[in-house]
């Protein structure tokens, strides 16, 4: 076909722009890419504002009335489906590592005495029993500072960034040491104990955390789990689940949230310090 000069000019242009997608597609140093955050194959909220924004972000919990509590370095807080933030309690503890048993009132954390306190430094690990509004020293007083923290029932696993992984069966009044792995993120479901390390390697414990095996998955950068429910969220800023003895299912892309966590039903909840989502899971 012979083209005119019109056409000739519209093909370099075409040709050009995809030299531009290739190339900017392959530059490793580039943040995860803008997209729509309801693309994909599961059903997500647009992303929730939050008013006010939170100062830092060091873990999500849903309570037993389903309200998100999320732990900051100025105490916890409490976000509405709205995204409405407001504080829980009285205490301006620096809370690392939250966690508790979903969809109860039980939560966990870590972390460092805030400006109103006296108690020592590290916290160790405190206990609430009624939504983070009052706590209790469990463990660990003065010795621990759990940055990665995942609990089921009884079950209790955490990482102060030593060699190996720290295990309490008794709800946190005593520990074992675990495996030795570093982990970034750490969550529970009926499959296991799952892990990821900073480069993005999956590994699962059918053993109560005392070995880990590594998995076949995505690169991933935060782990939450609930019952059979797996969710993660991938370097690329995609979400994912993994239901018990089922395959790894893509959902949609949100971003780079700095938490996430997961209802007994299989919602899931990611959010940043100034944003929140909320993922349906895929049947």
């Amino acid at each position: 076909m012979i083209f005119t000069a019109q056409r000739r000019r519209a093909a370099a242009v075409v040709f050009l722009v995809g030299v531009v997608a290739v190339a900017t597609g392959c530059t490793s140093a580039a943040p995860a890419p803008r997209q729509n955050p309801s693309a994909g194959v599961g059903d997500v909220t647009e992303a929730i504002t939050l008013s006010p924004e939170l100062t830092h972000l060091h873990g999500l919990q849903l309570s037993a009335d389903r309200t998100l509590l999320a732990g900051t370095h100025t105490g916890l807080a409490a976000i509405t489906p709205a995204g409405a933030t407001t504080a829980v309690g009285t205490s301006d503890d620096d809370l690392m590592g939250l966690s508790g048993i979903p969809g109860t009132d039980v939560v966990f954390a870590s972390g460092h005495p805030g400006r109103s306190s006296s108690a020592p430094n590290p916290l160790g690990l405190r206990a609430s029993t009624d939504g983070g509004r009052t706590w209790q020293d469990r463990s660990l007083v003065g010795e621990v500072d759990f940055h990665v923290l995942a609990a089921d029932e009884g079950l209790l696993i955490g990482s102060d960034g030593g060699a190996r992984l720290l295990i309490s069966t008794d709800a946190g009044h005593t520990w074992s040491a675990g495996a030795q792995l570093v982990p970034r993120t750490l969550a529970i479901s009926a499959d296991g104990i799952w892990a990821a390390t900073e480069d993005g390697i999956v590994w699962r414990s059918t053993d109560g955390g005392r070995s880990f095996a590594r998995i076949a998955a995505p690169t991933i950068a935060l782990l939450a789990g609930s019952g059979s429910a797996l969710w993660a969220i991938d370097a690329d800023g995609y979400a994912w689940q993994h239901f018990e003895n089922r395959p790894w299912l893509k959902h949609s892309w949100i971003g780079a949230p700095h938490a996430l966590t997961v209802a007994p039903d299989g919602l899931a909840y990611a959010a940043s310090t100034t944003q929140l989502w909320v993922l349906q899971p895929l049947t």
